[in-house]
């Protein structure tokens, strides 16, 4: 393999998490093409190429269709495009990298040595989630050569449906958020003690809580550090003591987590995040920082004994008093426990496990007398196949 074509339903220069920590680091191994959703009521269908990253191309479909996402509306045009690009960039020997099982059907016309699964989310009990997305992904299962899985509760849910699924966890670069780091002026005026989140603002957050902690503790500052997504901005709590500083750089976050007393995980008990594992849990524990959560199994099973896990305002209250109060001992032996965790992973031993399970893949494949082209069409077959029966 050459080139690594990457499909996926996040946009390169969103939130930086999972799939920008570890395609940085594959890049160092094989290019990597970054295709993200199109982008929808353009006036001409075009390619936009972004250089992202060392290694790393980003590829923005911009199409006159209006439908969002990887819609069926957007597939003939975008396997033009995509595959103008593949022919002018001379890439031949490649394999398709999922983050989405939408992309799927746009793959019928290429020839890809294999085919990767990364499922870091159950994207299906995302709120807006397509309909055909489970359908999609039980052919992405049956094309795929390797799955990796985002969270032990995912491994859980996914382990049975394919036969080479493995649990790959949110790790961290510790270093990016090293101690120390000067507080962000965002937040240097603020008063102490400042309780901290960092993090998509959407329907995984459960507002009522932070107003509630906010109501509680008016001496308190919240500090809310994220963009606000498929939710109305106007239904977050507005309070004097809540500030809420939108999306902010990657490599700003150290000076905001650092500057926090306290970090939250607040996140709501809903389908949405039945299977989540949050990044932030370990960069909270890379900057030192004590952060409280709710019951979300990932953070419960793993750290649930250095995180406590509250489930309303006044428990989430309660906690964070009690790191506020500890003794100088109690907060180093806290900070030690953290460290301890935070040296047994890390972005860059995951992505070289990953890129290993890939090779091993791929030297299977040389032996399997079925192309990967003919596999993933008989996939896309069998869909078109079942959709229509359905449709009937």
């Amino acid at each position: 393999m050459q080139t690594l074509i990457v499909f996926s339903h996040l946009r390169w220069n969103f939130v930086y998490q999972r799939p920008q920590h570890l395609l940085s680091r594959l890049a160092r191994r094989w290019p990597v093409v970054f295709i993200e959703e199109p982008v929808p009521g353009s006036e001409r269908d075009h390619l936009e190429p972004i250089e992202a990253a060392p290694g790393v191309q980003v590829w923005r479909p911009h199409v006159r269709g209006s439908a969002y996402g990887f819609h069926p509306e957007h597939q003939a045009v975008l396997q033009r495009l995509i595959g103008a690009a593949l022919r002018r960039a001379d890439v031949r020997d490649y394999w398709l990298w999922f983050y989405t099982p939408m992309a799927l059907p746009l793959t019928g016309l290429f020839e890809p040595g294999g085919v990767v699964y990364d499922c870091m989310d159950e994207l299906s009990l995302f709120r807006g989630a397509p309909r055909e997305l489970v359908e999609q992904e039980e052919a992405l299962f049956r094309t795929a050569d390797v799955v990796f899985t985002g969270g032990r509760s995912l491994y859980n849910a996914k382990r049975d449906r394919h036969s080479d699924v493995h649990c790959f966890p949110s790790s961290v670069d510790a270093e990016h958020f090293r101690r120390g780091a000067a507080d962000h002026s965002l937040q240097a005026s603020l008063r102490r003690p400042r309780i901290g989140y960092s993090g998509v603002i959407d329907e995984r957050i459960d507002l009522d809580l932070i107003a509630g902690m906010a109501d509680a503790r008016p001496g308190w500052d919240f500090v809310m550090v994220g963009p606000v997504v498929k939710i109305d901005p106007a239904s977050v709590p507005r309070r004097d003591n809540i500030h809420w500083l939108g999306q902010q750089a990657y490599d700003d976050l150290p000076a905001f987590i650092n500057g926090w007393d306290v970090c939250l995980l607040p996140f709501a008990l809903n389908e949405s995040t039945r299977f989540i594992s949050p990044t932030k849990t370990l960069e909270y524990m890379a900057c030192g920082r004590p952060a409280v959560s709710t019951a979300i199994r990932d953070v419960v099973e793993p750290y649930g004994h250095v995180v406590p896990i509250r489930e309303d305002a006044g428990g989430f209250v309660q906690a964070c008093e009690a790191f506020l109060h500890a003794s100088a001992a109690e907060r180093a032996g806290h900070e030690a426990a953290l460290a301890g965790i935070i040296a047994r992973t890390s972005w860059d031993r995951t992505a070289a496990a990953m890129a290993d399970l890939v090779a091993r893949a791929e030297a299977a494949r040389r032996a399997d007398a079925l192309p990967v082209v003919r596999r993933v069409a008989a996939e896309l077959a069998r869909v078109s196949t079942g959709s229509a029966a359905l449709a009937g």
